[in-house]
């Protein structure tokens, strides 16, 4: 790791881990290879947000390393870094604070998004940005909750509800409505010092990783208490095929109505 130098400006880095499969998209490729316009697929569109939005910016891109669909082609960055991802996504995103840390210094502030939110607004990431330089512990897009949020009963408490034909499926029953008073949806990208996060992560990894879905929860669990920033709602992840949909009317809508407001809490 490069050492602090209190003389110079802290700068900026994406960093984007890229390694997932998508098993869930039941695609014939990773979700981040996607068509999401015509000629570009998901992580092309992600990437191109991101540089719009800090053009000076830094870039980390965590790949797996058997990766067969990406093309330098798809990066527009000229110089940027390139790790080999790990099994899970806390483990690429370690693998590329790694990479980061024989080039960037302890201050430097490292954005990680996740490849599958092409929707971020770029007035988002420049709120962030600000607010996460003024933060020791960092800071993440987020937005609070608005629906109701109901807790399911555990496994073996499911009544079995009759389809016909003697056939029965056990669907999750309520256990209780919980109160979405001060609970806010995570998004990305989550903004720390590159040396903090490195530390915290690698802590918690070792300590806890089932606890670890996202970089927050990894400085949480090492006492730290990142900042929430409003964001827009529509920064929606691609997780199922229907949010593949939503996002490219999304993208659609905004590219019709520029000036479309936010639709942030």
């Amino acid at each position: 790791m490069m050492p602090t130098d209190a003389s110079r400006e802290p700068r900026l880095w994406y960093l984007v881990p890229a390694a997932g499969v998508g098993s869930r998209m039941q695609a014939d490729r990773p979700k981040q290879y996607l068509e999401l316009s015509p000629g570009g697929c998901v992580l092309e569109a992600t990437l191109a947000t991101l540089k719009r939005a800090l053009p000076e910016a830094g870039l980390c891109l965590v790949l797996g390393a058997d990766d067969g669909y990406f093309s330098p082609s798809m990066v527009p960055w000229q110089d940027w870094l390139r790790a080999d991802g790990g099994s899970e996504r806390a483990d690429s995103v370690l693998a590329g604070l790694d990479c980061l840390s024989r080039h960037a210094h302890d201050d430097d502030l490292v954005l990680v998004h996740d490849v599958a939110r092409p929707c971020v607004r770029e007035a988002d990431i420049h709120a962030l940005v600000a607010t996460a330089r003024r933060s020791a512990d960092g800071a993440i897009l987020a937005a609070p909750a608005s629906d109701t949020m109901k807790r399911a009963a555990p496994a073996g408490d499911s009544r079995p509800h009759g389809g016909g034909g003697g056939d029965e499926e056990r669907a999750p029953s309520i256990a209780h409505t919980e109160s979405r008073v001060g609970l806010w949806h995570a998004f990305t990208p989550q903004a720390f010092p590159l040396g903090l996060l490195r530390r915290a992560l690698r802590e918690a990894l070792g300590e806890n990783p089932a606890l670890i879905t996202d970089e927050a929860s990894a400085l949480e669990a090492c006492g730290r208490a990142p900042v929430l920033v409003a964001a827009a709602r529509d920064n929606l992840k691609i997780t199922h095929p229907e949010d593949l949909a939503m996002a490219r009317l999304l993208l659609a809508a905004r590219e019709a109505l520029p000036d479309s407001p936010r639709t942030s809490a």
